[in-house]
């Protein structure tokens, strides 16, 4: 179809979506051309209209074998070498090469691109490339069409808002691509995850377009409106903008939870810092860390490691954001003990997760995960205060798991060096461990944590080959994912049972 019937049928269905979600406002796309700026009325009087589109973080989602890297000419060595391409309005912009890396969690890369004062509408496409060994190949971020590389976005001046290829309540979540979203999580094309922004000149810096101020809240444009909560339903007027919500109109948002996530509206806005949306799944964990021994004994988690989960998580859409320091927790501080027994860790959890509150906003919001030097199990999950919403791991252990697990593991990390062994030894670890405050037990998935099944002379091994998850001794400490239970007898649906509201009940 032409781009102008497609930008039709885009925010149509934008529009239905508002209109749908419930207490929303309505876009009014029909305003007379006085109000809408065409025809030559200036859509914002105040300022000069341009578009900016952000780049904030971009990730490959996918682990380089040796079958794709030689058919695809690919050197098996390097990590991806990413760059990206936007379009505005046809307008070309290139960026700089980002060498070897398998992420990028701060591009800082934001375009900015002039566009007409009376068009309501703005073209956007993003591109994300590939440069290596000198040939250049597009990722797949695309939407849910199969073998679309490209995002194609449609923005309204007036609104503020984008649809098309990405949009308010579609699977991947707002600003956030998902190369996965075409079905291929398990078919190698180069799929990456990558999130953005769209915004435009605004006169008194709050987000919220002139137009939406003037037509839809009669609030001033020249007026700052951030933080105001006209209608006393304790959500701010610029996140009910954002998200489609009517900022004039009393919500439940303390029990609004749309995308069954266990956070509500209210947990919603108070995490949007660091990229909660409120229709897609957010999973937010905080690890603490003991301090080193006075001999050298402990250490910390690879930075790979949380790499290997958020794309775990992302790839079903789930979005993991882990705090190690930059959101207010991931305490380093906690004094060294040699063995931490179950009562010290419920102190742990006490004084470093909730601050000494029982009441701390953050208990039923973040799981919480602390990395000890040794306790009376490699990994186990326990009960912080009165919700199964806690984990530890042990350094001591996993380190010795990733010099010494036996010889037949080497076959499945073949090409990977210490530092990665070691990252995917405790991100398997960790995973399993969130499984079990996710709702995965032996009790309805036999094949987890069976004690029988962790070494090749044992029956389990071979009985339950077919679970490929992590929560499966065999592969705890070697694959980071769960099992979607697509394998037949003695496979389990670890995907399709895990629960993100459990620990809320």
């Amino acid at each position: 179809m032409n781009a102008h019937v497609k930008r039709i049928v885009c925010l149509l269905l934008l529009t239905t979506f508002l209109v749908s979600s419930g207490s929303v406002v309505s876009l009014e796309l029909n305003k007379s051309s006085s109000q809408v700026g065409i025809g030559g009325v200036d859509i914002d009087p105040l300022v000069d209209i341009g578009i900016f589109v952000e780049i904030q973080e971009m990730r490959s989602l996918e682990k380089r074998d040796i079958q794709t890297c030689v058919i695809e000419k690919i050197d098996w060595f390097s990590d991806p070498d990413f760059y990206v391409k936007i379009f505005i309005n046809d307008k070309e912009i290139v960026s700089d090469i980002w060498h070897n890396k398998k992420y990028i969690s701060d591009p800082e890369l934001s375009v900015f691109s002039d566009v007409p004062d009376d068009e309501e509408f703005v073209d956007i496409t993003i591109q994300l490339w590939d440069w290596n060994l000198g040939i250049d190949r597009r990722c797949d971020i695309g939407s849910d069409k199969k073998g679309c590389f490209d995002v194609d976005l449609t923005y309204s001046i007036k609104t503020g808002h984008w649809c098309g290829d990405d949009e308010i309540a579609d699977s991947s979540g707002y600003g956030r691509l998902n190369g996965c979203d075409d079905g291929s999580i398990y078919r190698r094309d180069r799929d990456c995850e990558l999130w953005f922004d769209i915004y435009q000149t605004d006169f008194d810096n709050d987000g919220i377009p002139y137009w939406t101020e003037v037509n839809d809240y009669g609030t001033n444009p020249m007026l700052d409106n951030t933080d105001e909560d006209a209608d006393g339903d304790g959500i701010p007027i610029e996140w009910e903008w954002k998200w489609g919500y009517n900022p004039l109109e009393w919500n439940n948002h303390a029990n609004l939870d749309p995308d069954q996530d266990g956070l509500d509206n209210v947990e919603e806005y108070l995490t949007s810092q660091w990229g909660s949306d409120p229709f897609r799944q957010d999973l937010f964990l905080e690890i603490d860390q003991m301090k080193i021994g006075p001999n050298g004994e402990g250490g910390t988690i690879p930075q790979l490691t949380k790499h290997l989960l958020k794309v775990a998580y992302g790839t079903h859409n789930i979005v993991l954001h882990i705090d190690d320091g930059c959101m207010g927790g991931g305490q380093t501080d906690i004094p060294f003990d040699s063995n931490t027994n179950h009562e010290e860790l419920r102190n742990i959890y006490f004084n470093f997760f909730l601050n000494g509150d029982r009441n701390y906003w953050r208990k039923g919001v973040f799981h919480y995960g602390v990395i000890v030097y040794h306790a009376n199990y490699p990994g186990f999950v326990f009960v912080g205060d009165d919700k199964l919403d806690c984990f530890q791991v042990s350094t001591k252990a996993h380190d010795q798991i990733a010099e010494r697990y036996p010889i037949i593991n080497m076959i499945y990390w073949a090409g990977m060096n210490t530092r990665d062994i070691r990252a995917t030894v405790y991100a398997g670890a960790m995973m399993h461990e969130t499984g079990h405050t996710l709702g995965i037990f032996n009790s309805n998935s036999p094949g987890c944590d069976d004690q029988e099944s962790k070494f090749p002379w044992q029956a389990n091994y071979w009985k339950w080959g077919p679970y490929k998850s992590c929560m499966n001794y065999r592969y705890t400490y070697r694959l980071v994912d769960y099992s979607d239970g697509s394998r037949g007898k003695n496979d389990f649906d670890d995907w399709g049972r895990i629960d993100l509201t459990r620990f809320q009940k």
